[in-house]
């Protein structure tokens, strides 16, 4: 039954989170009764959740996005595929979970400088333009390194001046290209992308279905950059962000569940609207699909509402609560135990990310075994863990996100020329698959509480995470397609005779 793999694919990507909780509360970390408890019903709630969510994503959200796709492209209009595409793009956006914890999280980190709403509207317009850029790239068949060089020498040539105007806007511009490729988006987005590949037809169509993901997540990292231009220099450095725990200690545990409850389901409704609208609109004049499609979508809906405000309620009733109080215990009485509980994190966080294991199918797959999914799986953990230790050593020292990102995407892009395009394009795509639900939710808390803990940037120095995650996978998948191009190359040769 798809709902009970659902909902074991969740708790094996939260049981290694509890653990590690757990083993740092009896060792180095102890946690006081009622954030345990907290911490208890949070994961519980973000289990029942993301389970239905993603359940509900599988019945409603791929197959509109398939239809839509296939639909918008038999037209032949160029015109309609793009305000489409930005029209889709924008709205599946505004409503994927991992965003709006982001955006909760910059809005208690700023003091409320950037607003909830705010943020969410221009990574989403961000995300709506750069998915349109991608459908018309699939449909003019124009090759996925030139839109990405292009695009990131966009990105660095606008984080350049961003440094010197509103240097804090840095990290969390890169971490919005990480968090837009969640649960809700990925889904949507990859459907789409196959429904206009497969209209057009040709050989390559099948390929040219990968990296939209990739071109996507360039979007947001432009859109918050020039917000940030926008804001100025504005800043916010010492920000004080309270834990679910302490908000129940106040006003009782389940009365602030149940307040958090009906806030979430307000913000979950609003977020879902603009899906359901345009979907009726496309229903009249587009799709025309069966009653029983419709029918399985709407009760597909349903069960993604349901799920997004368990979800949200348990992130926020005392999920990342407890992460970011770890992150301040570690800080003030252990802060050597950073690097390697973040290096703990990241590994096992990856191992239990149900995406990373569809990417692993993917690649084994298209390379015919030749590329085996364990080496590629150990790899993937290896670059987290790395990305999330390097992450934990920049809050310790108050490092610039520059001296890391700018290397690591300039080595990203030299290993291109040497690494086949289809893994090009799903080497850019499996960074949005390693920044999974726990990435926004736990590790980007710890980081938060850990900078806080440290009397550091909170803007500057704990959001960033989320970019690195996105970013080491990107050169390991584009090694690993080095390897499988030697690996052929070889083969052809033996079978031609000729010497190696």
């Amino acid at each position: 039954m798809d709902f009970v793999k659902k909902m074991s694919e969740v708790v094996m990507s939260v049981i290694p989170i509890v653990i590690i909780v757990l083993i740092l509360h009896f060792t180095i970390a102890p946690l006081d009764a009622l954030t345990l408890q907290t911490f208890t019903i949070g994961a519980i709630m973000v289990v029942l959740g993301l389970g239905i969510f993603n359940f509900g994503v599988d019945v409603s959200m791929v197959p509109m996005g398939e239809e839509v796709g296939a639909a918008m492209t038999k037209r032949r209009s160029l015109a309609l595929v793009l305000i489409l595409g930005f029209l889709t793009g924008f709205m599946v956006t505004i409503a994927d979970p991992d965003l709006q914890v982001l955006a909760q999280q910059v809005f208690q980190a700023s003091e409320g400088m950037v607003s909830h709403a705010v943020l969410m509207v221009t990574v989403s317009v961000g995300l709506g333009l750069t998915v349109a850029l991608a459908l018309l790239r699939i449909l003019l068949q124009i090759p996925i390194s030139r839109v990405l060089l292009f695009l990131w020498i966009v990105i660095f040539a606008l984080a350049a001046i961003v440094t010197f105007v509103a240097p804090d806007f840095l990290s969390v511009a890169f971490d919005s290209g990480g968090v837009t490729t969640g649960p809700l988006t990925v889904p949507f987005i990859l459907a789409l992308g196959v429904g206009v590949a497969s209209v057009r037809g040709d050989k390559k169509a099948e390929d040219d279905s990968f990296g939209l993901l990739g071109l996507a997540c360039t979007g947001p990292v432009i859109a918050v950059l020039a917000l940030g231009l926008i804001f100025g220099g504005a800043e916010s450095s010492q920000a004080s962000i309270s834990a679910g725990a302490e908000a129940a200690a106040d006003t009782g545990l389940w009365m602030t569940i149940l307040a958090t409850i009906r806030h979430e389901l307000s913000k979950a409704l609003i977020a879902l609207s603009p899906i359901v609208v345009i979907f009726i609109g496309m229903q009249l004049t587009l799709l025309k699909l069966s009653r029983r499609a419709l029918r399985r979508i709407c009760i597909g809906l349903v069960f993604t509402l349901i799920g997004l405000v368990l979800f949200l309620t348990g992130v926020n009733a005392g999920f990342s609560g407890t992460a970011r109080e770890l992150g301040q215990d570690l800080a003030f009485n252990n802060s050597w135990a950073l690097i390697p509980v973040g290096v703990i994190l990241g590994f096992s966080v990856v191992f239990a990310e149900p995406s990373v294991y569809v990417l692993n199918s993917q690649v084994e797959e298209v390379t015919g075994g030749y590329v085996n999914r364990r080496i590629i799986l150990g790899a993937l953990g290896i670059s987290v863990a790395a990305a999330v230790g390097l992450s934990m050593l920049r809050i310790r020292t108050g490092s610039s996100i520059w001296w890391f990102v700018l290397p690591g995407y300039a080595f990203a892009f030299l290993i291109m020329r040497k690494s086949p395009p289809l893994f090009t394009a799903i080497a850019f795509d499996s960074g949005g698959v390693a920044t999974g639900p726990m990435t926004a939710t736990f590790v980007l808390a710890l980081a938060i509480g850990a900078s806080q803990g440290l009397g550091g940037n909170v803007l500057a120095d704990a959001f960033g995470v989320v970019a690195m995650v996105a970013m080491m996978p990107i050169i390991v998948l584009q090694a690993v397609g080095m390897i499988y191009e030697s690996k052929t190359k070889k083969v052809r040769l033996l079978e031609e005779g000729q010497e190696v």
